[in-house]
């Protein structure tokens, strides 16, 4: 679906340069995320108290992804480049915060608060940017800019072990920070295509309040020239406009957020879905550096290999799958419900070993499918909305994302801790990954069939009157 209807959409040009320039930025803080393990291991005690190192990375996605509720205003009144650089000014500033943090609640503080929210600035942020530059090539576009973030998985692992073994933690945090401040680099470069006059803001709630001021008025009007003795049987007539107000602006607010999209059973299917595999994904970012350290014995430099791999199989897929699943033409959807397959299969097979070439077999799977399911995320939601309810359905989906994170994150985390097994805790993700393979299945093949059905239904009303002998074009 064209996002773009009614504007010329180049699927080109500057729009490359605006891909490296989130790619940059992908790779200098979103890929932050993936070595929260190896750098706050030591710090907050991973290996003995997993419940908190849960709680602060399920914050962190509460407040990144709760960001969603205003981040469409924001964008609209500041543009994405404004909005994206100061995304990355709050990761430094967070990082910095947890450099010199001492209890618990420090790093909630800075890793929760502050780097979650940045990130949530700057993920909707850049897509946008991409977004007004891209058509038929929009899922190249995206792959290749979040490919970004994939290469910063490859060298920031080393780049964190190197710190931490000569300088200390205050030092590798520090340094984290001040490698997303190379994002502000990228975000020069975010120039809007068009000037975004689709909506604003301030003016919209200006002409409310004038609305309001003149019916305020005319009843004031009306109080006036009405004898007094009818004063109080104005009362239920004002609370009932006092009423019929609130409707309106309950309504306003509705379609503003495109709050009628949760009437749809199957939209509610594919966030949930999504949040869940989103849940799943980054509580295995979490625990698989400690299950390679602690379950397999491996030492800190096959840790970070290990986690290099599956970086480098998401960067390679997430350049090469948009080119065959375009070609091919498979849909979003189904893409990224393989890719849920394939990291249910990488997750069964990682637990039943401990040999290093098998792991690493298996971080490449991992890698190859968890690009499946990162590049089809708002793909699969742009293919399902119409245009005009695309950003409200990118935000209730981020929502769906930050509940869910904070409730079955932590109860993942939980796991963990009451087990004290790592290997019991990729079982609950492989059983959270195959409950959203159950429910969908089904559903896109009866869709399918459905399809299929109306299609061929179609071709034989079309054909009917060849096969009776009568022209098509009979009454030409």
């Amino acid at each position: 679906m064209d996002v773009q209807a009614g504007r010329t959409v180049p699927d080109g040009g500057w729009g490359w340069v605006v891909v490296a320039a989130v790619a940059v930025i992908n790779m200098t803080n979103q890929s932050i995320l993936s070595v929260f393990g190896l750098l706050f291991e030591g710090q907050l005690r991973m290996h003995e108290d997993t419940f908190t190192a849960a709680l602060i990375t399920n914050l962190n996605s509460l407040a990144l992804n709760f960001s969603g509720l205003f981040i469409g205003p924001a964008i609209k009144s500041f543009k994405p480049r404004n909005v994206a650089a100061t995304g990355c000014l709050l990761v430094s500033i967070g990082l910095t915060l947890c450099s010199f943090a001492t209890e618990s609640w420090h790093f909630i503080v800075g890793y929760s608060f502050f780097v979650g929210f940045g990130l949530g600035l700057i993920s909707p942020s850049t897509f946008m940017a991409i977004n007004s530059y891209f058509s038929s090539k929009r899922g190249r576009a995206v792959g290749v800019s979040l490919a970004g973030a994939g290469v910063g998985q490859v060298f920031i692992p080393h780049m964190v072990r190197y710190f931490l073994e000569n300088y200390g933690f205050r030092s590798a945090v520090l340094a984290m920070a001040a490698l997303s401040l190379t994002g502000l680099l990228g975000a020069i470069f975010l120039r809007p295509l068009n000037p975004l006059v689709s909506h604003n803001n301030h003016k919209h709630l200006t002409l409310i309040a004038d609305k309001e001021d003149k019916k305020q008025s005319k009843d004031l009007q009306a109080i006036i020239v009405l004898p007094a003795q009818t004063n109080n049987a104005l009362k239920p007539a004002e609370l009932k406009e006092d009423s019929s107000m609130c409707s309106k602006m309950g309504h306003r607010l509705a379609q503003a957020m495109d709050l009628e999209l949760l009437k749809d059973i199957v939209f509610w299917s594919i966030i949930v879905g999504m949040a869940l595999v989103y849940t799943a994904t980054i509580n295995f970012t979490l625990v698989f550096p400690n299950f390679l350290k602690h379950t397999a014995g491996f030492d800190s430099k096959s840790v970070a290999t290990c986690m290099s791999v599956v970086a480098g199989a998401d960067i390679v897929f997430r350049l090469l799958l948009p080119c065959i699943t375009d070609r091919l033409r498979i849909p979003y959807r189904v893409v990224f419900l393989l890719g849920i397959v394939g990291l249910l299969v990488a997750r069964l097979l990682l637990v039943q070993t401990t040999s290093l070439p098998l792991i690493i077999a298996m971080s490449v799977q991992v890698g190859m499918t968890k690009s499946a399911t990162v590049i089809n995320n708002n793909l699969t939601i742009s293919a399902y909305c119409r245009s005009e309810k695309l950003a409200g359905g990118l935000g209730l989906s981020m929502i769906a994302k930050g509940i869910i994170v904070i409730i079955v994150g932590q109860l993942l985390g939980w796991v963990r801790d009451y087990s004290k097994s790592y290997v019991i805790c990729l079982y609950a993700q492989s059983v959270v990954l195959l409950l959203v393979v159950v429910v969908w299945t089904p559903e896109i093949y009866y869709r399918y069939r459905k399809q299929k059905h109306h299609t061929s239904k179609s071709m034989e009303t079309t054909y009917m009157p060849t096969e009776q002998g009568e022209p098509l074009n009979s009454r030409a």
